[in-house]
């Protein structure tokens, strides 16, 4: 396999050269011509009058967000700390094997009266033998619920997409063009966000298919057909879910690879100096793209492996950097708070005024969080759990983590280093993010902008590993289930990869972006018309919780650590 695709690399290695040297502008205009009017209709912005327009996809994401926060009265607040006990494994044991299992009348008179001294299926059934078609407790930890990974897992996957250049270089441009106060909405947007990556991710384990052989097929394609099936509403569900299949191909291809290869190759060039070798990004592209093949044929059980040690890691040592700066000027994080109060009300001269200046948050934290575009659901639906709310739970901490921890970490720190107007000037909208964020880091901590270029390139990379994800469940769902149709995918990724690094993109990008954010549409109608069955679905995993705990306090013991 690995043979069959160096062996594909070293063919195309010709045809990029001349794609670099000859067609990368003729490649742009032509995408703008055939696409340019898609790109408009997405990011068509409302004009509510003459100083400022809202793009009418941040209305409808904000407005769905707003919704499921009230729909389901504020989850994003109340089941916060619940989300911290699921992803610590507390209710692994009733999530593998469900808590009336393990929990009801009969195994809480059990579990009462345990004997250490006796043998392990006794603990689970008062009996040496257990009754004919039961378990002993030393199997059924194999026969738990559907799935391929775990809690953190799952989380950590689908914050590699979003945790990336959002959040270093987008951070820095909102806050040019907004000044300080957009991090108040960016927050504001964060907090809405965690309730619609909740009820989309509840869905996403709800109606996820599971393959003979354990493979799990998941995300908005599949809540949409089958979910709005059961309300009678099947054809209307199909073209939705065909649509998002479509977009989230396309999203995958561009802003999920492309994109990020090409920032990628930018930062490596940059931090070597490359500038004068012509085929540096094509060398980088191919080095990048046997590096994801390596991750992505393993499917997501090695993608989540992968991004479990990786995201920790680098949003680790970003956010301890962010923290030593903030420590640093310990005295001027008052008066950071105030700017970006005091901002976020009045505009402070801003173009647009206090609108211009919450659209600017609003914006980011929701283009960063990706909350109600769907893709999250993807990886979510993966895990391993019986009841679909426990991952959309955990979901909710995703926006949190991406936009309200690490945004604004990033948005304090530049606001610190930039009292004196050394390095932006807020009103005027800059083009190079990433250099911003480095200048306020290495104002600090010297040349910390080669650590912040390697992070750029890890996050690329789990951005692209985790896309590719996206990317192939859609395809799969179009074209069918098999080897083949995944090959054939992950060889076009792959494809991609190289010539992302190599040519500059422009329109392809704005075309790319474009596919990525209509998946809200199909999404956000999905998920409202289901919100009652994750309402329901929440109760239900609510009163697991509640069988487990009610039996714990009645005297029976956590079997959490026996299964």
């Amino acid at each position: 396999m690995k043979k069959y695709l160096l062996s594909l690399f070293a063919l195309s290695l010709p045809l990029l050269n001349f794609a670099q040297e000859t067609t990368s502008e003729k490649i742009d205009r032509i995408f703008k011509d055939y696409t340019g009017w898609f790109v408009d209709g997405i990011f068509y912005e409302i004009p509510f009058s003459e100083t400022y327009q809202i793009p009418w996809v941040l209305i409808v994401l904000i407005g769905g967000a707003l919704y499921f926060t009230i729909y389901f009265k504020f989850i994003n607040i109340t089941g916060f700390r619940t989300a911290i006990k699921v992803v610590r494994g507390q209710y692994e044991d009733i999530e593998k094997h469900g808590a009336d299992q393990l929990y009801g009348d009969e195994g809480i008179a059990v579990t009462a009266n345990l004997d250490e001294n006796k043998p392990q299926a006794d603990t689970l059934y008062g009996d040496s033998t257990p009754n004919e078609g039961e378990d002993l407790i030393e199997t059924i930890r194999d026969e738990g619920a559907d799935g391929e990974v775990s809690h953190f897992q799952a989380l950590t996957a689908a914050l590699s997409a979003t945790v990336g250049l959002g959040n270093i270089a987008g951070v820095a441009v909102a806050l040019s063009i907004g000044g300080p106060g957009a991090t108040f909405w960016m927050i504001v947007a964060g907090l809405l966000g965690m309730a619609s990556k909740f009820a989309e991710c509840t869905l996403g384990v709800k109606y996820r298919d599971v393959g003979e052989d354990g493979t799990v097929y998941g995300g908005p394609m599949y809540y949409l057909t089958k979910g709005l099936k059961s309300k009678g509403m099947g054809g209307f569900g199909k073209v939705l879910a065909v649509l998002f299949a479509i977009f989230v191909i396309g999203g995958s291809f561009g802003g999920g690879n492309m994109f990020q290869a090409n920032q990628a190759a930018a930062q490596f060039v940059k931090l070597f100096d490359l500038e004068t070798s012509d085929n540096a990004g094509l060398y980088f592209g191919l080095v990048m793209a046997v590096l994801v093949a390596v991750v992505i044929i393993g499917g997501i059980k090695r993608i989540a492996k992968v991004t479990e040690k990786i995201v920790p890691f680098m949003a680790g040592i970003y956010v301890l950097a962010a923290l030593i700066i903030l420590g640093a000027n310990f005295s001027l994080i008052d008066d950071a708070f105030s700017l970006i109060y005091n901002g976020a009300f009045t505009g402070l001269g801003i173009a647009g005024g206090l609108v211009g200046v919450m659209i600017q948050g609003i914006r980011r934290g929701a283009f960063s969080n990706e909350a109600g575009v769907g893709s999250a659901a993807i990886a979510h639906s993966a895990v391993r759990t019986k009841y679909p709310a426990s991952e959309g739970i955990v979901a909710l901490l995703e926006p949190f983590v991406d936009t309200v921890v690490i945004c604004t970490m990033t948005a304090l720190v530049i606001v610190i280093t930039n009292f004196d107007g050394g390095f932006m000037e807020y009103g005027v909208e800059i083009t190079e993010g990433v250099e911003i964020t480095a200048s306020a880091f290495d104002s600090v901590i010297p040349h910390f902008s080669i650590i912040l270029t390697i992070a750029v390139i890890l996050f690329a990379f789990s951005t692209m590993i985790s896309w590719s994800y996206y990317g192939m469940q859609g395809w799969v769902f179009l074209f069918g289930k098999g080897k083949l149709t995944d090959l054939a995918y992950k060889i076009l990724f792959l494809f991609f990869v190289v010539v992302g690094a190599s040519i500059s993109l422009g329109a392809v990008i704005d075309f790319s972006d474009a596919m990525i954010f209509a998946m809200v549409v199909p999404n956000i109608i999905g998920v409202v018309l289901l919100s009652p069955i994750i309402k329901k679905e929440l109760s239900k995993y609510y009163r697991a919780i509640s069988v487990k705990e009610d039996a714990i306090d009645d005297g029976a013991e956590d079997l959490n650590e026996k299964l």
